[in-house]
């Protein structure tokens, strides 16, 4: 019943990490973490409850989510590419009419 969470958290030193490492080490479940503070992810590995381990994290007044580094990655990708499109005729008539 082993699971893994990532979860992004607003740490920016040693000393926030050490804060993180405290609460993890603490909590009942937890097999193996992994805190990256230049991603300021963490990963938590072994028998826990997603959301509790939101909940220990979030004790450490860290600001702290669920990681979800692919969702905000495909709506830019799709929006960005019939944006793009449409301008490029647009800008053509004009150049051809302050060209004349």
């Amino acid at each position: 019943m082993s699971q893994t969470v990532v979860l992004k958290v607003g740490m920016s030193c040693g000393g926030c990490v050490g804060a993180v490492k405290r609460v993890l080490e603490k909590m009942e479940g937890v097999e193996s973490y992994n805190i990256d503070l230049k991603e300021q992810k963490v990963t938590v590995k072994g028998s826990v409850q997603p959301e509790a381990v939101l909940q220990t994290v979030s004790k450490t007044g860290k600001k702290t989510s669920f990681w979800e580094a692919e969702a905000p990655a495909e709506p830019e990708g799709t929006t960005a590419e019939p944006e793009g499109k449409p301008a490029e005729p647009e800008g053509k008539p004009a150049e051809a009419v302050a060209a004349a």
